[in-house]
């Protein structure tokens, strides 16, 4: 099922803080997931625990893409570090003009907002943090390339901040510990933000994401005081697509034993 990684796979993740993990594992027989529907995908898992690394599509795992709606987790983390919105029970009023998803055409608290991706309370919510603070706080956190560009409203977005499956991993393993370097109160609001389900025993936490072009699914699952981290990146053109996301991240999370 798995093979240790030779050079090849570690110098792939070598850029992005992954070569000094313990183990990097490649995951061989899962290839035909993504090629069954015709996707270029990759899926990543992290155990911070062991320090170890299942990887699905090195190359691709390496690659930094621009976070989209995935950023929800740390955009929200920094404002209510900062006070920017107090809680997760914050209503963001509708200012009645027409928005892409017919969803989003209502008032909003913060974790409906999480749960709806609704960009414009985003939006919003970055204008109140404001670029220089994203900033400090990429970096702090050591997000992706740390790049906050000159758009506070689409940054994440359209770029210039990007991140990796592999970083995406790690930065969410650090968040499951709660030993990201920002208060326990933050870190506790967003994981209960992102809780999705659980079923024997595993407790599943994720966030989706959409650039119009790079779909994905991104998480941890806990069993007891096991802590996993994922991510998912594939290939996504269309909204239709987006069910494949979490379809194809659950095989996989299954496939190695995970949830």
């Amino acid at each position: 099922m798995l093979a240790l990684g030779g050079c090849g796979l570690a110098s792939a993740l070598a850029g992005i803080g992954a070569a000094s993990a313990s183990e990097t594992i490649k995951l061989n027989d899962a290839d035909d997931v993504f090629a069954r529907e015709q996707i270029s995908g990759t899926f990543v898992t992290y155990d911070p625990a062991e320090d170890r690394f299942v990887v699905l599509n090195a190359e691709r795992a390496a690659t930094r893409f621009v976070p989209a709606s995935t950023f929800k987790i740390p955009n929200s983390l920094i404002a209510l570090e900062i006070g920017a919105v107090k809680d997760a029970h914050e209503m963001f009023r509708y200012d009645g003009k027409p928005r892409a998803v017919a969803a989003w055409q209502k008032d909003m608290t913060l974790l409906e907002a999480v749960t709806a991706s609704n960009v414009p309370v985003f939006q919003e919510i970055a204008r109140r943090v404001g670029l220089e603070t994203y900033r400090t706080w990429l970096a702090r956190l050591d997000y992706g390339n740390r790049e906050a560009g000159d758009n506070v409203e689409r940054f994440w977005l359209a770029g210039p901040l990007m991140i990796s499956p592999v970083e995406q991993a790690r930065f969410l393993a650090r968040l499951a510990e709660q030993r990201l370097p920002m208060g326990a109160r933050s870190q506790t609001i967003v994981r209960d933000i992102v809780r999705i389900e659980e079923k024997s025993g595993r407790v599943l936490f994720a966030k989706t994401g959409w650039s119009g072009k790079i779909g994905w699914w991104a998480g941890w699952v806990e069993q007891g005081a096991r802590k996993t981290a994922f991510a998912l990146n594939m290939d996504m053109s269309r909204i239709e697509e987006a069910p494949k996301r979490i379809s194809l991240g659950k095989e996989l999370l299954t496939h190695v034993g995970v949830y």
